[in-house]
């Protein structure tokens, strides 16, 4: 598959040949969805917590006599019936993450890749290097690009002035080759891939 390289200035700075393995896939949503549903659990903190039984400020001692109070046999106050009791089956910290094979897990970032291509939001530009990191600047060539959502992958190293820039404008994520992922692609109507992270990524999946 072959995709057009331009510039920030709108220009166009030749082409770039990608493969097809990678982009040209037909998109598979159960995929996506096991990888979405994957990485959504695995951000859970998972840190809700509640007073059981055993944890509760109340007294253990038995408040009525076992027998002859024509009522039922309880124990302490602590009982979940009681007001100021333990909670039943309450929520403890837990981890939510669930287990997703490491084959999966690349299939589905190659078929996040090519449901961009294959809509035309994919978008490869040379190099995002800005001399300062002027915001305003930077929203309007953004505006002139058409670039209202987008998601912007650069090489190892994002440019300092560039994601300085890029980091108030809303709508506009930034984020290196390490951390590019399923869920940040599909969040974004626009996939901006610079050459630097086109290279890294023809090195993963060699």
């Amino acid at each position: 598959m072959e995709l057009q390289v331009t510039t920030l200035e709108g220009k166009s700075a030749g082409k770039v040949e990608v493969a097809d393995a990678v982009f040209g896939l037909e998109v598979r949503p159960d995929i996506l969805h096991r990888m979405v549903r994957y990485q959504q659990l695995k951000a859970m903190a998972g840190t809700h917590d509640v007073k059981n039984r055993s944890e509760g400020a109340r007294t253990g001692k038995k408040f009525v006599k076992q027998k002859g109070s024509g009522g039922a046999r309880h124990g302490d106050r602590k009982a979940p019936q009681f007001r100021g009791g333990g909670r039943a089956f309450g929520p403890t910290p837990r981890s939510h993450a669930i287990d997703l094979p490491k084959k999966v897990r690349a299939l589905a970032l190659k078929h996040a890749l090519s449901s961009k291509a294959k809509a035309g939001s994919l978008i490869v530009i040379d190099s995002v290097a800005q001399k300062e990191a002027k915001t305003a600047a930077l929203r309007t060539t953004f505006g002139k690009l058409e670039w209202a959502n987008a998601l912007i992958i650069d090489g190892a190293n994002v440019d300092q002035n560039f994601a300085l820039a890029a980091r108030n404008i809303p709508n506009i994520d930034v984020l290196p080759i390490q951390g590019i992922n399923v869920v940040s692609i599909l969040k974004r109507d626009k996939l901006v891939l610079t050459k630097a992270a086109l290279e890294a990524l023809e090195a993963r999946f060699a």
